[in-house]
């Protein structure tokens, strides 16, 4: 096959002595033996996405190793340098259960060391909340965690913290990514100064704990705690090294982990994705929990920043919740708190993401906090905690099964997130309810949303292109009735205008570019187009709302906005 010459280019810089010899031979066997997949590793750079850089493992400019993970540490390196010109730097850094996280945690704290930068590396795979954590705990510049979420074992991943432990977000990443472009792999320093890395462990662990403890713990009453049954899965990721110490020191006593899934394992054996938001995912502790009778199946992604939730419908059939779904439990329990303890007086706010359910914004202006809605990704919103010191964030989450209690970690957290769906569903069941029952009451008191997901998979070079096409021609060639719907807007966050069809006016959009689009109907129906910014994907997001007049409809009517859904899938020929 043929292979552009800038491609080629790249290939032979790293078949130069600069590269160790076992990744020049891994490029001359990809060379002789397949040349697709060659090209593949070396099309592109591996860029900064939602969630920092993911990719395969394996040799070239397109996929995580030693190389590309040296070069952001030395560009890291320093830019820090001259952001905290004269400071002695200070970053954590944490990693996974994946196939080589520890040995690239490793790398990574050697290039940090090497120029001078105090490292805290983790002795041992710890959940990714705790990395956040860690870098205010510590006073850190920044910090590192080695990590692909839920992808499939063949990738791995890294995450940038800066100083108030939140993900990187522009103009930031951008005149790091600037640094990092400017840099040969000739320039990476990898000559470690083993005397400025300090493994840690204990310590942080006890006081994360204690923090998450204090966070989303309240007041439940320690007998609906012993008799709430909990069946628990880390997917074999990194939450069994914080979830099960949480909950016993929180006084949850009948927790049953799924055995089959409680070790640590980058194969993800169990599991065809190790992905809380896929059913299948949590089976096994479905089976459990069927088998022992538990109230509520919680389930996490290998880094524990993502919950899944699956607890009885009024028929008493486990039911697995979406994330807004859990978003809305978890943030109308926390303004109810809020507000039984007098402490809401207008200057606290909820967060949530342009792709997550509108009830956000009905709980907000029900309990008359702001809610701040950011681009997809957690940084978006641990930047409102930064831009806005004088509000106190109370909670937030984004539809992708992600939540954040207050303001100790600055990114979604599975540990306290789980915590807190513990004392919901605890004091809910002491009160003779249910936390299914709780969300049908919060659609009779606003309204019924129903949101669906749709993830298309487009791999490769002619994926990427595949995927380009489709936003051109929704941009090019905009719907204007859906199902029958008028088109009522359409808000293109790339070029950042909006467009409102009814008064034939445009506007601005204040969030930060990406590349997202979403048409609104006229009769409040939602449907957002977006490529995943770390995943060979395009995501159609839909909501659908009805009035719910009564509990009793809750089954009816989920039907009709399910029906809704299906039909709108097939008139975009999205199925």
């Amino acid at each position: 096959m043929h292979i552009e010459q800038n491609i080629l280019d790249k290939v032979n810089e790293w078949l130069t002595p600069t590269f160790d010899t076992e990744t020049q031979n891994s490029i001359k066997e990809m060379m002789t033996s397949s040349p697709k997949e060659l090209e593949d590793s070396f099309y592109k750079n591996l860029e900064f996405g939602t969630g920092g850089m993911r990719g395969i493992m394996g040799a070239g400019t397109n996929r995580i190793n030693k190389y590309t993970l040296g070069k952001n540490t030395q560009g890291l390196s320093n830019y820090m340098k001259k952001v905290f010109s004269g400071e002695q730097l200070k970053v954590a850094i944490a990693y996974d259960c994946r196939h080589n996280s520890n040995t690239l945690a490793k790398v990574v704290a050697d290039v940090f060391s090497a120029n001078g930068i105090q490292v805290y590396l983790f002795s041992e795979l710890r959940p990714t909340p705790e990395l956040s954590f860690a870098v205010k705990y510590l006073n850190c510049n920044a910090g590192i965690v080695l990590t692909a979420s839920h992808n499939p074992p063949e990738y791995n991943g890294y995450k940038v913290y800066w100083q108030d432990g939140g993900q990187l977000v522009p103009p930031q990443d951008g005149e790091i990514i600037q640094e990092i472009e400017s840099l040969n792999y000739s320039d990476i320093n990898f000559d470690a100064n083993e005397s400025l890395i300090q493994y840690i462990d204990k310590e942080i662990d006890e006081a994360f704990w204690q923090s998450t403890i204090e966070n989303a713990s309240f007041n439940t009453d320690a007998k609906a705690k012993q008799q709430l049954k909990i069946v628990y899965t880390p997917l074999h990721g990194t939450s069994v090294k914080a979830i099960p110490n949480v909950l016993a020191l929180a006084g949850y006593t009948d927790v049953n982990i799924v055995k089959e899934q409680e070790t640590p394992d980058g194969n993800f054996p169990t599991v065809k994705s190790p992905n809380p938001e896929e059913p299948e995912a949590l089976s096994m502790a479905v089976a459990l929990a069927n088998k022992i009778d538990a109230d509520i199946v919680l389930g996490t992604d290998p880094d524990s920043d993502r919950l899944g939730v699956a607890v009885r419908d009024l028929d008493g059939n486990m039911k697995l919740l979406n994330g807004n779904q859990t978003m809305v439990i978890m943030t109308a329990f926390l303004l109810e708190q809020w507000k039984k303890a007098d402490k809401i007086n207008g200057k606290q706010f909820i967060g949530s993401t342009i792709v997550s359910t509108p009830m956000m914004l009905d709980l907000a202006e029900a309990y008359e906090v702001e809610c701040k809605v950011g681009l997809t990704g957690f940084k978006w919103i641990a930047k409102f905690i930064k831009d806005f010191p004088e509000l106190e964030f109370i909670g937030g989450g984004e539809e992708s099964f992600g939540f954040m209690v207050g303001d100790k970690v600055r990114d979604k957290d599975a540990v306290g997130a789980i915590l807190l769906v513990c004392e919901i569903a605890a004091q809910a069941k002491a009160a003779g309810s249910s936390l299914y029952q709780e969300l049908i009451n919060l659609s009779v008191d606003f309204k019924f949303y129903k949101e669906h997901l749709i993830s298309i998979t487009k791999k490769g070079i002619e994926g990427a292109n595949e995927i380009k096409q489709m936003m051109i021609d929704l941009r090019e060639n905009p719907l204007t009735e859906i199902i029958g719907e008028r088109v009522v807007c359409v808000e293109d966050y790339q070029s950042s205008k909006g467009k409102d069809f009814m008064n034939n006016e445009t506007f601005e959009l204040t969030v930060p570019k990406s590349n997202v689009l979403i048409y609104y109907l006229e009769d409040g129906t939602k449907i957002c187009a977006r490529p995943s910014g770390t995943e060979p994907k395009i995501k159609f997001y839909f909501s659908v709302n009805e009035e719910l007049s009564s509990a009793n409809e809750y089954a009816s009517v989920e039907k009709q906005l399910d029906n809704k859904i299906a039909a709108i899938i097939a008139e975009m020929n999205l199925n």
